[in-house]
């Protein structure tokens, strides 16, 4: 073949490749989304709903105080279980456990001790964790936590990712057109670990870039004749231990709906979840106090139809670590122009783990409220983070209180079909103690005082440039971000 020739086909081939490209990052994207992902659950009963919190704050001379229950409870509920013990969380590590404030909570390694403990009394338990690649970065790492539980007899589930919807199209159409089907080794890191110790490979930061979680946070356990459940905002992570989280513990129907949801998930990797399946939804569910389980997109629109209810009068709370999501940024500035009162209080986002965030996506989003007229608060963060994900709506004329919370950010990486989200809708009278304790939790987050420093005003934090408002809308828009 003649150079000429040869350089003929060139164009062809490149062409060819970037169709190619093109291609697989538009399947990857749109592609079916499998069963059981995005679901609405139905409307159960509520069998006493019970509101944790974990909660970080300062005094007047800067001294730093928290008081935690949510992984109190888990421990507690796992320390029951006789049966199953489903668990399924996102960050399971002590990564990074050098960064940050300090005086971390070992997490990771209490919740270890606590399953394998639980597997020794009772050796016919059956005890699952499902968890996210990442904390083995992506099969480059075996973490030794994750090898003391499968030696207990834990069947530790990671989850098949490739299931779910490209985050990052422009990527991940590269990735699966080559370097996935290289695999990845625990024993051939040469590369430093950036989010822990150890060496990784390559392949583990190439298959970082596709940004895809399994970012769940929750917890199934047989509870005497019945089940009890958590979802939460929380992370058994060491370096996470200080962040503010919300979680709620439900009991009956809904336990088994959450139950139900986790099966799916497992099933993807092969691995079979035992335990009833959830009953039919009853017409006495329509009245008195409620929940709902919901999963992924399913979320999404939980959130935005629980903003667009909101009348003149009504107060909307939002606490969030990320609000990004246009569709909800977009509800609540119509929310307001109702009459609606919104508050909304955020995370800085000004660092994670040690490593500077610069502020995006919140204060450009913030911004954008404040010019509205909607006021907006910054969690008092010294190393940690604001992280609950919760969103409540009060009527003005009494009511149905709406109570919103679990693993979900307000985002489109979160709410989108892209990452696996579990979030647990509540309703109810006001003087539900778990719809008055969340009103108090946030309460206690947007009414600092000098002597219990929760949150600051939205002026103590610099506005957000043109450039940063760009960044943060194409960031979004591409899935090119963390969040």
């Amino acid at each position: 073949m003649s150079g000429m020739t040869r350089r003929r086909k060139w164009p062809w081939v490149l062409a060819a490749l970037m169709l190619a490209w093109l291609a697989m990052g538009t399947w990857q994207r749109y592609k079916p989304l499998p069963d059981g992902v995005g679901q609405a659950h139905p409307l159960r009963v509520a069998v006493s709903p019970r509101l944790l919190t974990d909660e970080t704050w300062y005094d007047a001379a800067g001294q730093r105080h928290r008081r935690q229950a949510i992984f109190d409870e888990a421990l507690s509920m796992i320390g029951q279980a006789r049966r199953l013990v489903v668990v399924d969380m996102f960050l399971f590590n002590d990564f990074a456990a050098d960064s940050g404030p300090g005086d971390f909570r070992p997490l990771s390694d209490e919740l270890t001790a606590a399953l394998v403990r639980q597997r020794r009394r009772h050796p016919g338990l059956r005890a699952i964790l499902i968890t996210d690649p990442v904390n083995t970065l992506y099969g480059g790492l075996a973490p030794e936590h994750l090898e003391r539980l499968r030696e207990a007899g834990v069947e530790v589930v990671i989850t098949d990712l490739e299931r779910l919807r490209a985050s990052n199209p422009l990527w991940t159409g590269l990735w699966a057109l080559g370097p996935r089907w290289f695999g990845n080794r625990a024993t051939a890191g040469w590369l430093p670990n950036a989010l822990g110790p150890g060496e990784v490979t390559l392949r583990s930061y190439l298959a970082l870039a596709n940004v895809k979680a399994n970012h769940r946070k929750t917890l199934v356990v047989d509870q005497g004749d019945g089940w009890a459940g958590l979802v939460t905002s929380a992370n058994p992570h060491d370096a996470s231990s200080l962040h503010g989280n919300v979680a709620l513990r439900v009991e009956g129907a809904a336990a088994l709906d959450l139950l139900a949801s986790e099966r799916v998930v497992a099933s993807w990797s092969g691995v079979t979840v035992p335990g009833p399946a959830p009953p039919p939804s009853a017409e006495d569910d329509a009245s008195g106090a409620r929940l709902q389980l919901l999963t992924e997109g399913a979320i999404r629109e939980a959130l935005i139809d629980a903003v667009a209810k909101a009348g003149e009068g009504d107060r909307l709370a939002v606490a969030v670590f990320y609000l990004a999501h246009r569709g909800m940024i977009d509800a609540l500035l119509a929310a307001h122009r109702r009459g609606v009162e919104v508050r909304v209080l955020l995370d800085p986002n000004r660092e994670a783990f040690g490593l500077d965030k610069g502020g995006i996506p919140n204060r450009p989003v913030a911004d954008e409220l404040v010019a509205a007229g909607i006021p907006v608060r910054w969690c008092a963060t010294r190393g940690e983070q604001c992280h609950t994900k919760l969103l409540m709506r009060h009527p003005a004329e009494g009511g149905e209180v709406e109570l919103i919370l679990g693993s979900a950010n307000f985002t489109r990486r979160n709410l989108d079909d892209l990452n696996l989200e579990t979030s647990v809708r509540l309703l109810g009278p006001p003087d539900l103690p778990a719809l008055s304790d969340a009103e108090a939790f946030f309460a206690r987050r947007w009414q600092a005082t000098p002597e219990r420093l929760t949150s600051l005003p939205y002026a103590d934090a610099e506005a957000s440039s043109g450039f940063d408002r760009w960044r943060y809308r194409l960031m979004e828009a591409t899935g090119l971000s963390t969040f």
